[in-house]
């Protein structure tokens, strides 16, 4: 422990925590003075604790100069230094309700603190001032827990004590205002005496809205759930692909809250029976334009409401950030630079499907060629495609649509998915008509989208003709980089994993670990696994009424063709990935 530190208490001033690090080799004095005059004081005049300010000097460390001093690498050892533990605070592991109710708004503010777990037994408080410990007796005494403190940002103290509290004071009121109950669910209680219903254009309600889409944006979230519940409203967020709870709201609110989405999205507020479909468009603090795709479902409890997010950001990437091989990407462009013919890209919900489409086509529209689209719906606005909706309601379905857009001479025409016979057909009367089409169907893998196009009725000698070759993918989260850990792997076990294929054995692979860059799961971002044929004359000629389709996959990989398995297993072998990741999406195959 620092001398400076020995029986030392109360709130550590800026000289001290700067005198301190130079004691303990961690800072240089000289190179502090050259930042400090470098930075401009407006930069400092509101930054009143001493880690925010010190970290907003960007003052090299003295053992290492390419690294900068954070408040994450001050609060961390602060922690050392005081006893305690360093703690990161994840929004998304917190349970606002319970912690904004151990303390005001004003009291936590003003010693700088934040409860971020509360048990029947003991309350966990974020501090920013380790060695301050005035407010500890109170907190017990008022709560009648035992309290642990923790160190953390000040900065994210702050940050969400602001939100969490403003959070709660808007769902204690939206919750007050709304205290009736007209959920429609199959175990209706009526309370007598009590109003019903709920003004979703409250003040409350469209703040907690705001709140709700800002967090899922900063969160990078592709989807929002409400769940309605007995009791509540779950409120959970996709992340990576993954599910994450992230608050519990009264009935009435969330009922507000979905009201409020529906009114948003021009959807009928009043029908609750049947689901509906909307979007929304609106505008991050970055400034970039999002797209949301609103689906209400009818449940037992009352409506269930998805968010799809479309992040401009994320929709819309380069090959290369698409995660395609080498080989791959070659044969991708090949079979998308072709004049005439259908491509297929396959895989279930959320596999990336709608991401290469996209970003195929935004490679393809130059000003020589016409792209037009056909969507149910247009996932994203995009002014260099002609995108038209289908509409049921007017009978404008695929197979329509389809023979609308070939009287708009089309180059390229994208169809969102090729869902049946009549729709199949007309797209390969497109493509046999000179256009390339470009679409989607849901298979297992790319060699199963033969058998599911003659499952629909379409003639081996008209697929022969026209497939120009399917991609089939899947989406793995990727390793943080910040934390990923290697770990040695024998030969014998290498080949148990992606047996039957031969790999050479990676001298490590590595697993995931947990950090602050990445919320403690270990991974940061996804990547796609693919597998690609392209229909070629020995492949073709195996294509009969009924292919063997073992026999059919066994060419294709003799002609190169890597299954979702081995792609997966070459992502592993490049660090990129886990193990537990490419089972988890791309299950062992029999296939040889």
């Amino acid at each position: 422990m620092s001398k400076y530190f020995n029986d030392f208490t109360g709130k550590i001033t800026f000289d001290q925590l700067v005198d301190a690090m130079v004691a303990e080799d961690l800072l240089d004095r000289e190179k502090f003075e050259h930042a400090l005059s470098v930075t401009s004081a407006q930069k400092l005049t509101h930054i009143k604790h001493p880690i925010t300010r010190l970290a907003k000097i960007k003052v090299e460390k003295k053992q290492n100069s390419k690294e900068i001093i954070d408040e994450h690498y001050i609060t961390g050892w602060l922690a050392s230094e005081s006893g305690l533990t360093s703690f990161n605070i994840d929004p998304l592991k917190i349970e606002v309700t319970k912690c904004t109710s151990v303390m005001s708004f004003e009291y936590a503010t003003r010693h700088i603190l934040l409860p971020v777990k509360v048990t029947d037994e003991e309350v966990i408080v974020a501090c920013a001032d380790p060695f301050d410990r005035s407010w500890q007796d109170s907190i017990e005494q008022v709560s009648r827990k035992v309290v642990t403190c923790v160190v953390a940002n000040p900065s994210d103290i702050l940050r969400y004590s602001t939100e969490f509290y403003t959070l709660a004071s808007s769902m204690t009121g939206a919750a007050n205002k709304n205290s009736g109950s007209d959920a429609q669910n199959f175990e209706q209680l009526l309370e007598l005496g009590k109003s019903a219903g709920s003004d979703a254009n409250d003040e409350h309600v469209v703040r907690i809205v705001d709140w709700l889409l800002e967090y899922a944006f900063e969160q990078r979230a592709s989807d929002i759930h409400i769940e309605p519940r007995r009791d509540n409203h779950n409120i959970r967020f996709r992340i990576d692909g993954v599910l994450h709870p992230v608050y519990q709201m009264p009935v009435q609110v969330g009922m507000a809250v979905t009201s409020r989405l529906k009114i948003l999205g021009r959807m009928n507020v009043a029908e609750k029976r049947k689901p509906q479909d909307g979007r929304v468009k609106t505008k991050f603090k970055k400034g970039l334009e999002v797209e949301l795709r609103l689906a209400t479902m009818p449940t037992a409890f009352g409506e269930k409401m998805v968010l799809r997010i479309f992040d401009p950001e994320v929709l819309v990437r380069s090959y290369e950030q698409l995660g395609l091989s080498d080989d791959d990407l070659k044969l991708w462009n090949k079979m998308t630079s072709q004049s005439n013919g259908i491509v297929f890209v396959t895989g279930p919900t959320g596999s990336g499907k709608t991401t290469t489409l996209y970003s195929t086509l935004k490679q393809l529209a130059t000003d020589e060629v016409n792209v037009c689209t056909l969507e149910d719906p247009i996932e994203m606005v995009e002014p260099a495609f002609n995108q038209m909706q289908i509409q049921h309601n007017i009978d404008l379905d695929f197979a329509s649509g389809i023979k609308a857009l070939l009287r708009q001479d089309p180059d390229i025409i994208m169809l969102g998915e090729i869902r049946d016979l009549e729709t199949a057909q007309m797209a390969i009367q497109a493509a046999l008509t000179g256009h390339l089409v470009i679409s989607t169907l849901h298979t297992n893998d790319a060699p199963s989208a033969i058998t599911r196009l003659q499952d629909l009725g379409i003639p081996s000698y008209l697929i022969r003709s026209t497939l120009i070759g399917v991609m089939a993918q899947r989406l793995v989260r990727t390793l943080c980089s910040h934390c990923k850990v290697a770990v040695t792997i024998s030969d014998e076990q290498w080949k148990e994993i992606i047996r039957p294929w031969k790999v050479n054995t990676p001298k490590n692979i590595y697993e995931a670990q947990g950090c602050i860059h990445c919320r403690n799961t270990g991974y940061n971002g996804r990547a796609g696994l693919y597998e690609i044929f392209a229909l070629s004359d020995p492949l073709a000629n195996l294509l009969k009424e009924e292919t063997n389709m073992s026999q059919f996959t066994n060419q294709a990989m003799k002609e190169g063709m890597k299954s979702l398995r081995l792609s997966g297993a070459l992502k592993i072998a490049k660090g990129e990935t886990t193990l537990e990741e490419v089972l988890r999406v791309a299950p062992i195959s029999n296939r040889l």
